[in-house]
């Protein structure tokens, strides 16, 4: 490989704080808010021009799910907080609590039209805690709690290399318009949902390849419901007249992509965003209730799904499901299984080769059949809110990160709204 060589440069320094939380999307702005509101002094940098990452740039518009499948919620805290606030705005969507783990056929037929019910066709189907929302509605929702909470938002900032002094991070380089600019923090976060700061900073990570997909929102539907009756590929928004379409499949692409190589994104914008538009056609063309819709908007990001996943202290595994944590910080169930449930072990968080390094989000330290579980975007706002507090703890104490206690962080968590518990019936690990 050809390489240039640099000479030496100084790089001007933007900000200084406690906490730094790269990424703006569900984890990083659940880290932000959550470090602040502990008073720690707390910068948030976003690559986009506004917040949600996937949640709101990717359409993903569905929160999957805050319970564990048999009715009992599992997750609460600041993303509980966020649908409450949508949902006052008249821009979300759930099952009443009355309903949450009932198996009532028609229910679960209502349901599944708004995208709130998945899993397979021999699944004991029951009603979820899941959330559907309008993406707009959210990403003001997220900016108004970022600015409520005290935090230094910076939009516009690229994430760049990990500034490393003997073992630690001193911050991170950023590009921008302006050039380049290096925060620097005690204690930093990696909510870039591609591990992005761990990786220019030597850490151990997994890196897997993945089907991309692209949702799209259509208006001008002639008869939603008989449009659903027959099965077609959409669900409802809270908008009236708007249809959510989930596309994406292992056959769309035809090959799956490596989300941190900027060729195989760039081929894969290109041809998603024909394949999307020629599938709409497709639909248009055999079906009279969409003879006069419209493309509202597709996604301006990829729905990418996984790429490097932290090897961190502790590698969350499948055989840990329905295991008990003593470091437990979050608790998740899983999207397409009933009553399967998983702890999230503060260790899940915690960089082995850089002290002051957590990772929120998708790129936890878990395997691939877990990742599962703990990349929807309800578990990522779990242990984002984890990471925050973890991390304001850290800089209040003056303590590297693996030296928290874990009793004071679970009961900050618990003070937040956090679930943190869950009867597992077997012995702490």
């Amino acid at each position: 490989m050809q390489r240039v060589h640099e000479a030496a440069r100084e790089t001007e320094v933007l900000a200084r704080c406690d906490v730094l939380v790269v990424g703006g999307g569900s984890a990083g702005v659940a880290a932000a808010i959550a470090a602040s509101r502990e008073g720690a002094r707390t910068v948030l940098a976003e690559r986009y021009g506004s917040l949600g990452g996937l949640a709101t740039g990717g359409l993903i518009a569905l929160l999957l799910t805050l319970d564990d499948g048999l009715g009992r919620p599992v997750i609460a805290g600041l993303c509980e907080e966020l649908t409450r606030r949508m949902v006052g705005r008249g821009g979300a969507f759930h099952p009443p609590s009355a309903e949450w783990g009932d198996d009532d056929p028609a229910k679960i037929d209502r349901y599944r039209k708004w995208g709130l019910v998945w899993g397979g066709a021999g699944a004991h189907h029951r009603v979820r805690y899941s959330v559907a929302y309008d993406p707009e509605v959210m990403r003001l929702v997220l900016a108004e709690m970022v600015v409520e909470a005290g935090v230094d938002l910076i939009l516009h900032l690229w994430g760049a290399d990990a500034l490393l002094e003997a073992g630690r991070l001193a911050g991170v380089t950023f590009h921008s318009k302006a050039g380049r600019r290096a925060i620097l923090a005690d204690v930093v976060i990696d909510a870039t949902g591609d591990g992005d700061v761990f990786a220019s900073a030597g850490c151990a990570f997994a890196l897997e390849r993945v089907h991309p997909w692209l949702w799209l929102r259509v208006g001008g539907v002639a008869d939603p419901e008989r449009l659903l009756d027959e099965g077609a590929p959409f669900f409802r928004t809270p908008n009236p007249g708007q249809m959510l379409l989930p596309w994406g499949s292992v056959a769309s692409l035809g090959r799956k992509i490596d989300a941190t190589d900027p060729r195989d994104l760039t081929q894969a914008e290109l041809e998603c965003r024909r394949l999307v538009m020629a599938e709409f056609e497709t639909l248009r063309g055999s079906r009279p209730e969409l003879a006069g819709a419209h493309i509202c908007d597709i996604a301006t990001q990829l729905g990418i799904t996984e790429s490097r996943r932290l090897e961190g202290r502790y590698v969350l595994r499948r055989e840990d499901r329905g295991r008990a944590f003593d470091d437990a910080i979050a608790i998740t169930g899983h999207w397409t299984k009933y009553g399967a449930v998983y702890a999230i072990p503060y260790r899940s968080l915690q960089a082995r080769e850089v002290g002051n390094l957590l990772a929120a989000g998708r790129d936890i330290s878990v395997d691939h059949a877990t990742h599962n579980a703990t990349k929807e975007i309800p578990p990522c706002m779990a242990t984002g809110q984890a990471a925050g507090i973890a991390a304001a703890i850290a800089c209040r104490e003056g303590v590297p990160l693996a030296e928290v206690g874990v009793a004071a962080l679970r009961e900050r968590l618990r003070a937040a709204g956090a679930i943190v518990d869950y009867p597992f019936g077997a012995a702490s690990a």
